[in-house]
């Protein structure tokens, strides 16, 4: 390659032309190799296969598919194929719409216990005693009204949570 420069700024030194400055790269003078782009893994999947299903086995495997609730489609014909675990969780939304509105509830009830204490140190603190008895009076049959509710609530969990268990198996 050398000689080839040569003989070009020869050339041009003969014909009467200014020499260019012809710069020669030598790899061999420059063996840094720039280190970009993803690592390598040590075992990558290169094997690859292709299955075709009908309309009846596409709609399975998408609701098994779903139901595994798995990262993608690959990733559970994997675990299919090789026997791993899949865990299913079913969530019934009315049983959950149900333990929400159940919370709630039980969180009024907080509230209210503390508006209680806050009614009866009020009624003490700036009614007479007569007319603080009569309210305190209004306000026990409300609170008897509450307890006999909170009793049917329990009542009522009590049932669906036997109804629950015979139908789902536990």
């Amino acid at each position: 390659m050398v000689a080839d420069v040569k003989l070009v700024v020869d050339c041009v030194k003969q014909n009467g032309l200014r020499p260019l400055i012809i710069q020669v790269m030598n790899k061999e003078k420059n063996p840094k190799k720039r280190k970009v782009g993803r690592i390598p893994k040590k075992d990558p999947a290169v094997f690859r296969y292709s299955i075709s299903f009908n309309s009846v086995d596409h709609a399975r495997f998408l609701s098994l598919f779903e139901a595994a609730e798995a990262k993608s489609k690959a990733h559970f014909i994997t675990s299919c194929i090789f026997d791993k675990l899949l865990k299913v969780v079913k969530i019934d939304k009315g049983i959950h719409d149900y333990y929400m509105r159940l919370t709630t509830f039980f969180g009024q009830f907080r509230g209210i216990a503390t508006n209680y204490n806050q009614i009866v140190k009020s009624l003490n603190a700036n009614f007479t005693e007569k007319k603080a008895l009569a309210f305190l009076y209004k306000l026990e049959q409300q609170t008897i009204e509450l307890v006999q509710l909170n009793r049917q609530i329990i009542a009522l969990t009590a049932e669906f949570e036997q109804k629950y268990l015979q139908d789902h198996g536990r």
